[in-house]
């Protein structure tokens, strides 16, 4: 593969593994509201999505999950990953690979500035970020549609036919691919929807060691 300009790194299921934890206490909220969906819904339909596009979602299917769904789900987060917030396995070993190769590397998030600071902080990793991280909020519309990435890539400096995206969701590939940017789809999460990421246009890993080779750096 040609090596990218710029690398671009999603960061919940890529950088560190939050989407088990996000999703028991996100179905958790589903359901006391009225609204009913299992796990493996939520890992396959809302996986990669800021909350507020998941709140717009749910709405639309006739549920009211109430104005302050999002703000409710911002002020859990700190419980939510309080323990069990890991590294995804190898990843540091990727992001080091990429600073020797002299690549140009951000995060960009359908989480909030202040989640990322959190579970990057936990698992180490906010060292290598401090500086280059975009949130859905800094965006009108969120993934999976590809104003974050267009940002991410403007605000870097590079062109997006330059840029290459790292993911684990469909709703992220979906943004990555409109984008015009090659996506780099991580599967190695038991519950990752491989059709969906296919489907999206994304070019599927199972094993973070095997990205160096995607990306030109092996």
């Amino acid at each position: 593969m040609t090596r990218p300009d710029l690398v671009i790194f999603d960061c919940d299921g890529v950088l560190v593994d939050t989407e088990t934890l996000a999703n028991q206490h996100l179905i958790k909220m589903l359901n006391a509201s009225g609204y009913p969906i299992t796990f493996d819904e939520a890992r396959k339909n809302l996986c990669g999505m800021p909350m507020r596009a998941v709140k717009e979602k749910v709405e639309a299917e006739g549920y009211s999950l109430g104005e302050d769904f999002v703000e409710r789900w911002y002020q859990a987060i700190p419980v939510i990953f309080e323990n069990g917030v890991e590294a995804i396995p190898h990843i540091e070993d990727v992001i080091n690979a990429v600073k020797q190769a002299q690549l140009a590397y951000c995060v960009a998030s359908s989480a909030n500035i202040e989640k990322m600071h959190l579970t990057l902080g936990k698992t180490g990793l906010i060292g290598h970020f401090q500086d280059v991280l975009y949130s859905a909020s800094m965006v009108a519309r969120g993934k999976p549609f590809p104003d974050l990435f267009l940002h991410a890539a403007k605000q870097m400096g590079f062109e997006p036919s330059r840029s290459v995206v790292i993911e684990d969701s469909v709703a992220g590939t979906t943004a990555g691919t409109a984008a015009g940017m090659r996506v780099f789809s991580y599967c190695g999460d038991e519950h990752a929807d491989h059709e969906g990421l296919v489907a999206a246009g994304g070019i599927l890993f199972d094993d973070m060691r095997k990205l160096l080779a995607l990306l030109g750096i092996a």
